[in-house]
Formats: C-alpha cells, structure tokens, sequence
C-alpha cells in the first residue's frame, strides 16, 4: 500500500464513517406493499449501509454509501412474519439484537420442506445466495436484528410461488 500523497483530514474522515443510532430512521413504507397479503408482513427497515434489497434509497442522505455489503436493522413486531423470499445473488446474514425469531429455510425444488430454528439474544444465521428463507418474531415483543447482505447492490428479491408474497407487486 501506497502512502497518501496528500493530507488527509482525519476528522473529516471519521465522521464521514459514522451512522449514528439517533439519525436512523424506522422506515415501515419500503416493505410496505407487502401488507397486501396481511398485516403480519408488516416491519421497519433501518438503513446503515447501502439499502439492502429492499429498493433505491440512493436520496436518503443519511445512509453511507456500500462498498462491499449492506448492512440494516430490521424490526418485525410481535406475531410478524418476514415472507419467504430468495436472493439469489448474496449471501444474507441476521442477527439477533433484541426478541426470539423462527428462522426457516425451504427446499429449493419445493419450497415445502422446511428447516427451523430460534434465534435469540446475539445468535446468528448466514443464509447462502440461492436459499429461500423466510422469518417469523415468535416472541411477546417486538424483535430487532442486524440484516447484512453481501454486496453493495443486491438485486431484488424473488418470492416463490410457496411465498405469501408471489404474485404481490411493489406499486
């Protein structure tokens, strides 16, 4: 690695890095057409890095911008579900902040055999690009976890005909 051939202002620097928690914002719209096949699919995304594959969020200021990978909070409150849905392209991670989740896999040529755990307190699950996975808060309040994705621009999810969100569109 090469030296800077200029100065760099460190301070600058280090506050261009920072997202704080108090300039987060609870955004319960960009998933919101989901709502369409019930109110259980409703949750908040909170963006740090880059806006995940939940759409374009390029204007929102207070998001850093990705260079490798995503990184958002996600809120599913009490009895919610995160739909089964597949990336095809990344990997995906989450992890447990605060509540209980169901955390299911399903068969990639069926979508009907599933695998399930709980996840509780600071536990985490990497799913593979390719795996249909799906979420469920199984706790009495509202659960919080770290949602990292492993690109700067992940493509859109797709949802299997198994999904409650096959056929649901965006507009």
């Amino acid at each position: 690695m090469s030296a800077p051939t200029q100065a760099v202002d460190l301070d600058q620097l280090i506050d261009s890095c920072i997202a704080s928690a108090a300039s987060r914002h609870e955004d319960w719209d960009t998933l919101g057409f989901q709502a369409k096949a019930g109110d259980e699919f409703r949750r908040a995304q909170i963006r740090y890095i880059g806006s995940g594959a939940t759409g374009n969020h390029e204007t929102d200021s207070r998001i850093l911008q990705a260079e490798h990978f995503t990184f958002s909070n996600m809120r599913l409150p009490a009895g919610a579900i995160g739909p089964e849905h597949t990336h095809h392209d990344v990997e995906e991670v989450f992890y447990v902040l605060e509540g209980e989740l169901e955390v299911t896999v399903h068969d990639v040529e069926d979508g009907i055999r599933t695998a399930s755990r709980v996840l509780g307190y600071r536990d985490l699950v990497r799913v593979p690009a390719g795996v249909p996975r799906s979420l469920r808060n199984i706790g009495t309040a509202d659960a919080l976890f770290c949602v990292v994705i492993g690109s700067p621009k992940p493509q859109l999810p797709t949802y299997p005909a198994t999904s409650p969100m096959h056929g649901v569109t965006r507009d």
